[in-house]
């Protein structure tokens, strides 16, 4: 099995690559979707996030408002902190879980966005970065996603910045261009992955 941890900043264009892989073979694990998993509603991570945060941080039908934890987040790294001690560590195990239901010989990519924050490189066979311009970030965030300018340079500037994401990186996809330039580099990449998965 080839581990692969898959990162970049927000709006760089990283879901566009992890389906790209995904559509030539490979196995994802996405932190984004485990976290928000394990704090489904009658989770032991959501019991613990309401236990930290308050029943404030709770929808009307009892799940977790994403928006509100979110606001109170990002304006304060200690709170982020207290929130990643919760969540991590649930996301560590369920990623083990799946990578073991992945089986010898599989390219399984890990999608990870704080992993140049976590730390986290040495975890993986190799670490891909979807690289983009600041400027080309924030464009897509307010364009694309609908964000304030605000809210997106507060996204943007609670992680890593983009020399961070580099000095980990093995491979790096420059996803500034066009969707268009943007496939036959993942294309390429997943030939190397999979050669290398291949040789053990």
């Amino acid at each position: 099995m080839l581990k692969v941890g898959l990162t970049g900043g927000i709006g760089a264009g990283k879901s566009e690559v992890s389906r790209l892989l995904v559509s030539y073979g490979a196995v994802l694990v996405d932190a984004d979707l485990i976290a928000r998993e394990v704090v489904q509603p009658g989770t032991p991570g959501l019991a613990a996030v309401v236990a930290e945060f308050g029943p404030e941080v709770l929808t009307e039908e009892g799940a977790l408002d994403r928006p509100r934890l979110g606001a109170i987040v990002f304006a304060d790294a200690d709170r982020l902190a207290a929130l990643n001690a919760i969540v991590h560590p649930l996301v560590r195990d369920r990623t083990a879980e799946l990578e073991a239901a992945a089986g010898p010989g599989a390219v399984v990519v890990n999608d990870v966005p704080l992993l140049a924050e976590n730390g986290l490189a040495p975890l993986y066979d190799l670490v891909i970065v979807v690289d983009a311009r600041p400027e080309t970030q924030l464009d897509r965030l307010v364009r694309l996603r609908g964000m304030t300018e605000e809210d997106a340079r507060a996204r943007m500037a609670a992680q890593a910045d983009r020399e961070q994401r580099l000095a980990v990186a093995d491979i790096v996809i420059d996803n500034d261009g066009p969707r268009e330039a943007l496939e036959p580099q993942v294309r390429k990449v997943w030939t190397e992955l999979a050669e290398r998965a291949a040789a053990g």
